[in-house]
């Protein structure tokens, strides 16, 4: 964390070192994300409002905590507004339910390169896979005495 007051602005090089991102990461989000929008002055110097460190902290917790893509942390952003994204990273405000994952993890029309998939999701399916089949061979030897 800088020394500097919460309210203060930040160049690109404090946000990206605030955040723990590259500066060329935040300068890319920019044009994904038109949301972000900080200040430019003289010499096409940014500089981000804390306003803009919240949303940038929520698109962070988007892509790396919760696995979305870039066009599925756009549309997140369009269903539920900044407000929902710049509070999602530390949890201050209730969010709405994410995307299922199909919508999530979907590619883009006419791009066939495989997307990669979390290992904390791939995790949380393996756990969920196995809890249906236990529930599963539970339910079936329950018919299968109703049934006799």
């Amino acid at each position: 964390m800088s020394d500097k007051s919460p309210d203060a602005y930040r160049t690109i090089s404090e946000a990206a070192k605030e955040l723990d991102l590259p500066a060329h990461v935040l300068r890319f989000w920019e044009s994904k994300f038109p949301q972000l929008k900080p200040v430019k002055r003289a010499g096409g110097r940014r500089y981000y409002r804390p306003g803009d460190i919240a949303l940038l902290r929520g698109v962070k917790h988007l892509l790396y905590e919760d696995g979305f893509t870039i066009k599925g942390a756009q549309k997140f952003i369009r269903d539920n507004g900044v407000a929902a994204v710049a509070g999602h990273a530390d949890g201050t405000q209730i969010q709405p339910e994410p995307p299922a994952i199909a919508e999530r993890y979907a590619p883009p029309p006419g791009d066939s390169s495989p997307t990669v998939m979390p290992s904390s999701l791939r995790r949380d399916l393996s756990k969920t896979i196995k809890r249906l089949e236990e529930a599963k061979i539970r339910l079936d030897s329950v018919l299968s005495e109703h049934t006799r």
